[in-house]
């Protein structure tokens, strides 16, 4: 899968429009609202974001591209205090219960303290950018919010 910048010719003078690319694959951009996906084995339903030769808890070998749901509850979290030089914290890590499927990702957009997270909040997919390339290309990663 590639992106390109593509440059727009408007009255004679060029700009250059600034793409997006997913900071991981199993994030979704360019199909409707962002929403990620996993492999879902198709002989047990074990779901993996990463890809596969072989379910890790049938052996199975055959797999299936599924969405998961954009919205979940915290099943866990942690606020994280010390991170190395660059990141900003405190932040909040949780595991999220989306539809079934656990998923591992930041809460965003919400005091990083006890008081404003909690288990078994409501939250939704939202997404982050990581930063934007010489190119104009920003990298895009997801995160939660607040539902």
């Amino acid at each position: 899968m590639s992106w390109e910048v593509t440059t727009v010719v408007d009255n004679g003078s060029m700009s250059a429009t600034a793409s997006q690319i997913p900071f991981v694959e199993y994030l979704v951009l360019d199909d409707g609202a962002p929403h990620l996906v996993a492999h879902e084995c198709t002989q047990c339903g074990a779901r993996f974001f990463d890809r596969r030769n072989a379910c890790a808890s049938c052996f199975g070998d055959e797999f299936k591209t599924v969405s998961i749901d954009t919205e979940g509850e915290v099943c866990a979290f942690t606020i994280v205090a010390f991170a190395p030089p660059g990141v900003e914290v405190p932040f909040v890590a949780a595991v999220v219960d989306c539809g079934g499927t656990t998923v591992r990702g930041n809460i965003v957009n919400c005091p990083p303290d006890a008081e404003h997270v909690t288990l078994g909040m409501r939250v939704r997919l939202t997404t982050t950018s990581v930063g934007v390339d010489e190119h104009g290309v920003e990298a895009v990663n997801y995160a939660f919010e607040l539902a």
